[in-house]
């Protein structure tokens, strides 16, 4: 199992940026796929983005354009740059791994394994 941490989360106005980090405790050598999904209290997690060991990328419609997914070279941490944010981005964001990854699958969170403990967003208008 791979531990998780996120770090970066805070509180901005809208139109600010943050930069939110996920460090692996350990590479995974298998075909993965790390995401970054989100929730509000009470609501569903909700995907974001995600990236495969290929580099290919996916976003959810509502950040296309403002929010970039990436990793390092080792593949120890993935970042979510998050620009021009709207008070709609306010949630928990969390980190996790799909290990084996189906990539059409990639934004269902019943097939993630590995989750880190989330960091809070928060948007002002």
């Amino acid at each position: 199992q791979v531990q998780l941490v996120e770090s970066g989360g805070g509180s901005v106005q809208a139109g600010g940026s943050l930069r939110l980090s996920c460090t692996a405790s350990k590479y995974s050598p298998d075909n993965y796929c790390w995401s970054w999904f989100r929730q509000v209290a009470g609501k569903e997690r909700e995907a974001v983005a995600s990236i495969n060991i290929w580099g290919e990328t996916k976003y959810v419609d509502s950040v296309k354009g403002r929010f970039t997914i990436s990793t390092d070279n080792a593949k120890n941490t993935l970042w979510l740059q998050m620009n021009s944010l709207k008070p709609e981005d306010t949630s928990m964001y969390y980190c996790a791994q799909y290990h084996l990854c189906s990539w059409a699958a990639s934004f269902d969170p019943l097939r993630y394994s590995d989750w880190g403990q989330g960091t809070q967003v928060t948007v002002s208008s």
